[in-house]
């Protein structure tokens, strides 16, 4: 099982916040001494020291000056701004709108060579409809209290960026929970849409659906949070609270191993598309 999926962003704060502490201790200073050096309050070191407030880079290169360590400035304020990176809260990402969100993907989905992506909740993105995708953006909208007004545009936003499934060049691997086919987003025709797309999806050369049967027996992995790994650089996880981006090789390879046992899991092709079918046959 992958460690908690927001250990990543936090130990990477943890990591800077070990390694100022550190500098101050070789410098000889107290917690008061190095906040009278840096012009604010010792409380704030304290925070900056056990990870509770992530230091901004002007913050750094005080401290790094205060120790005399100000060769060791840009690299920590590098690894502090990828800590602060990892974890994206969904009010900030949802705040400048849906649309933007979803277009904010493109680039580095054109990037990407080899897709692999777990849900065990939706559909993915990848592989939406329009329907489907409209019943998806307005349930996050209404949760995180945001206007409408631009879920048309971020649906249109979505289908275009799940055309880059028929260029060449990428390789999807998707692997989805039974229930997923279950779970009714939008209403019963959009549903169905829904569905059908996916059996013509799974068809493609590029694409490659598996589906966890609900009665797979002994299970080798319990049901995951969502994931996306791309390439082998990195994995996105989302979460109720936000988007956690895990770049660290060590847990890359544990989501690639949780991704591989529960494709051990999975049937494909006509066994696949039996469950879809089937899945379909229950909405009317």
């Amino acid at each position: 099982m992958p460690a908690s999926p927001s250990s990543s962003a936090q130990a990477a704060r943890e990591a800077v916040a070990e390694r100022l502490r550190g500098l101050r201790k070789e410098a000889g200073l107290t917690i008061v001494e190095l906040a009278r050096r840096c012009d604010w309050h010792y409380s704030k070191t304290s925070r900056i020291e056990n990870a509770i407030t992530g230091p901004t880079a002007r913050d750094i290169r005080k401290w790094c000056a205060a120790t005399e360590s100000q060769d060791q400035a840009q690299d920590l304020i590098a690894r502090s701004l990828n800590a602060e990176s990892m974890y994206k809260d969904w009010r900030h990402q949802v705040r400048n709108g849906l649309k933007q969100l979803q277009d904010g993907l493109v680039q580095f989905y054109q990037e990407t060579a080899n897709f692999r992506v777990y849900s065990s909740t939706v559909v993915p993105g990848l592989l939406q409809t329009e329907g489907y995708a409209a019943g998806v953006l307005t349930i996050a909208a209404g949760f995180h209290e945001r206007p409408a007004d631009d879920i048309a545009e971020a649906v249109r936003a979505r289908m275009a960026r799940s055309r880059i499934i028929n260029d060449p060049g990428h390789h999807f691997v998707f692997l989805l929970e039974e229930p997923v086919l279950r779970f009714q987003i939008g209403d019963a025709d959009a549903m169905a849409a829904q569905l059908g797309h996916l059996l013509s999806a799974g068809a493609l050369p590029a694409v490659s659906l598996g589906i966890i049967p609900m009665e797979a027996r002994e299970r080798v992995q319990w049901p995951e949070e969502t994931f996306h790994i791309y390439d082998d650089a990195l994995v996105a996880v989302e979460l109720v609270s936000a988007s956690v981006t895990v770049n660290q090789p060590s847990e890359i390879a544990l989501y690639s191993k949780t991704f591989e046992r529960l494709r051990s899991m999975a049937v494909y092709g006509a066994d696949a598309r039996a469950l879809i079918v089937k899945a379909i046959e229950a909405l009317h």
